[in-house]
């Protein structure tokens, strides 16, 4: 049984993709790399991984990998994919997919020569929760869908404060493009990436920036950004992200979907991580609600239906091509918060 040599690299997300692709029977994880020589140790020694590495460069080109997983600084995704796709590898790809739709473009060209698949890390959408709703949107029990509203709030979470996260050159942008990201896929997905028109965005940053500027730290991203998005078949998507907000919640997750005989919603349960998710329909003129309880069926994780897509067991999911879409989208919204104009989506 042949088995896919996969290499990892950046270990702060990363330690989850090694743990992700060793959990596939014909995945070997078989070499990882880290600037950090400590954070290297420490998750190589955790998954007993044999080959280690400080230069992306060195590793691609000493290793016969199969499977190239980047999750480093959104900068350098673009960059890495290619230099994969050269090196004949497969790539998964930590969301965002760039830091905007040229560097996606590049990605699906470079993936396309190669002859080799492209996945994005739209983990949302891998769980029992997600795949449960999806399927009761594919059987037709919300009928059309025609308005959506998905949003990511923190009321003070901006990550890694000072380093990357918050500088527009190594990140692209701030919540939008980090949470966003995330709720945007997932509200796409259940609606099944109907085509965009326009879009209408604001972005601010009155919280983030004088916190920044209290401790001297660089700090040039939005703190929250909201957009509103017109398709061709005339629905319409709100999409709202914050790393700081004057909320009442710690974390604030939520995906509603309305259509002509019912709609859906999943939300976080105690401002945590945990998730519970509703559908209200309307049935021969008679309202029901309908809660979904565990157990849910199982569902396997990015990393496995990676490696069965490229085994062509199962159809490619969360392919560079859905990943461009969400670079358009973002790369918009951002456009018209900074011309206070809408933005036709070609």
């Amino acid at each position: 049984m042949k088995k896919f040599r996969v290499g990892v690299i950046g270990l702060g997300m990363g330690k989850g993709h090694v743990r992700g692709f060793k959990q596939h029977p014909q995945a070997e994880v078989a070499a990882v790399c880290d600037l950090d020589k400590a954070r290297l140790a420490r998750v190589a020694d955790e998954f007993s991984v044999p080959n280690r590495y400080t230069s992306a460069d060195r590793m691609i080109a000493n290793e016969d990998l199969d499977i190239l997983s980047v999750a480093t600084p959104n900068k350098f995704h673009m960059p890495l994919t290619v230099k994969g796709f050269k090196a004949g590898c497969h790539v998964f790809c930590e969301k965002p997919m760039a830091m905007n739709a040229g560097e996606a473009k590049k990605m699906l060209a470079a993936a396309k020569k190669a002859k080799k698949r492209l996945m994005i890390n739209f983990s949302y959408r891998f769980d029992e929760q997600s795949r449960a709703l999806k399927k009761e949107v594919e059987s037709g029990i919300l009928g059309d869908v025609y308005f959506g509203r998905t949003v990511w709030h923190r009321r003070r979470g901006m990550p890694g404060f000072g380093g990357w996260f918050g500088q527009k050159s190594l990140s692209g942008g701030g919540p939008l493009i980090d949470l966003g990201v995330h709720r945007l896929d997932l509200a796409l997905w259940l609606m099944g990436y109907p085509k965009p028109a326009w879009v209408m965005g604001s972005a601010y940053n009155h919280i983030a920036k004088a916190c920044a500027e209290r401790v001297c730290k660089k700090f040039d991203v939005e703190d929250l950004a909201v957009g509103l998005i017109k398709f061709k078949n005339g629905a319409t998507l709100e999409i709202e992200a914050s790393w700081a907000a004057n909320i009442a919640e710690k974390e604030l997750m939520e995906t509603r979907l309305l259509g002509t005989k019912g709609g859906l919603v999943q939300r976080n349960v105690g401002e945590g991580y945990d998730f519970e998710a509703e559908m209200y329909v309307d049935h021969e003129g008679a309202l029901f609600d309908v809660k979904l309880h565990p157990p849910v069926p199982e569902c396997h994780s990015a990393y496995y239906c990676f490696i069965e897509t490229i085994l062509g067991r199962m159809k490619p999911i969360a392919t560079g091509e859905e990943g461009l879409i969400v670079m358009e989208l973002l790369d918009a919204i951002y456009e018209s918060a900074k011309t206070g104009k809408p933005v036709r989506i070609k």
